[in-house]
C-alpha cells in the first residue's frame, strides 16, 4: 500500500474513534464517574505518548533546540486558539455535564464547538503521518494512543452537547466530519514532510506535541476530575502505563 494511502487511512481510523465515542455517548447516558474515569485513563495514555513517542524521538531525531521551540510554538498556538473559541462559547466542548451551552443561549457557540473539536484533534492526526516520514510505518503505540484518547473524547463531549439540546445531524456531523479532515491532516503530514530534513521534521512534531499537552490541560483533564473519586490518579496511571507498555514492544 502506498504510503501517503497508509496515512490517510490510519488518520481516518485514529479520527473514527471520536465517531465511536459518540455513537455510545448518544445511545446510552453514561453514568458521569464513569465518563470521568475513561477521560482519566485517555488523559494518560496521551501523556505516555508525549513523552516517549513524540518529544523524546523528536530531539533525538532532529536536536534539542528545534524540539524545545517547536514545542513552545506549539503550546502558544493552541492557547490563543482555544482562547478565541472559548470567547465564542466553545470553553467546555469537552464537558459531559451541563457546562456547554445551547444555541439559544449563546448564538454561534455550535460553530464555535466544532471548531475547537476540529482544533483538538488536528495535532493528534498530523503526527501519524509524520510517524510514516521519520520511521518508515505509523508508530503503534502513537496509533493506540490516539484511538484510545479519542474515545472518552467523542464520548464526553456527546454527552455535554446532548444535554445542550444539539441534533444527531449536528453531533454526527461535527465528529463524522472531523474523522474524515483527521485523516486528510495524517495525509499533510506525510506528504509536506516527506523529504524535509530532520530539524523540520522535529520542529513540526514538537509543535503537536505541544498543542496536545495543552489541549490536555485546558480540555481534557478538567473533564477527567469532574466526577472526582479516589481511583481517578489510579486511571489516569493506568492509561499512561498502557501507552507506555505499547510503547516499548512495538
Amino acid at each position: 500500500m502506498p504510503m501517503w494511502l497508509q496515512a490517510l487511512m490510519w488518520g481516518t481510523i485514529a479520527g473514527g474513534a471520536l465517531v465511536l465515542g459518540s455513537g455510545l455517548a448518544w445511545k446510552w447516558r453514561i453514568p458521569p464517574k464513569v465518563v470521568s474515569s475513561i477521560m482519566s485513563f485517555g488523559a494518560g495514555v496521551l501523556i505516555s505518548a508525549l513523552a516517549f513517542d513524540l518529544v523524546d524521538e523528536a530531539a533525538q531525531g532532529g536536536g534539542l533546540w528545534p524540539t524545545v521551540s517547536g514545542f513552545l510554538a506549539g503550546a502558544l498556538v493552541y492557547v490563543a486558539a482555544n482562547w478565541l473559541l472559548a470567547r465564542a462559547g466553545a470553553k467546555h466542548r469537552k464537558r459531559s455535564g451541563d457546562q456547554q451551552p445551547t444555541e439559544k443561549d449563546d448564538p454561534g457557540s455550535g460553530t464555535a464547538i466544532a471548531v475547537g473539536a476540529l482544533l483538538d484533534g488536528i495535532p493528534e492526526s498530523v503526527v501519524l503521518g509524520l510517524g510514516l516520514v521519520a520511521g518508515g510505518a505509523v508508530s503503534p503505540a502513537m496509533l493506540a494512543a490516539v484511538f484510545i484518547s479519542n474515545v472518552p473524547e467523542g464520548l464526553s463531549s456527546t454527552s455535554g452537547m446532548k444535554r445542550a439540546g444539539r441534533s444527531p445531524g449536528y453531533v454526527f456531523g461535527v465528529w463524522g466530519g472531523i474523522a474524515l479532515l483527521s485523516g486528510l491532516a495524517s495525509l499533510l503530514g506525510y506528504a509536506l514532510l516527506q523529504n524535509a530534513p530532520a530539524s523540520a521534521v522535529a520542529f513540526i512534531t514538537a509543535i503537536a506535541a505541544g498543542a496536545i499537552l495543552a489541549m490536555l490541560a485546558d480540555t481534557m483533564i478538567p473533564e477527567a476530575f469532574e466526577e472526582h473519586h479516589l481511583l481517578t490518579g489510579l486511571i489516569t496511571a493506568l492509561g499512561f502505563l498502557t501507552a507506555f507498555t505499547i510503547s516499548q514492544s512495538a
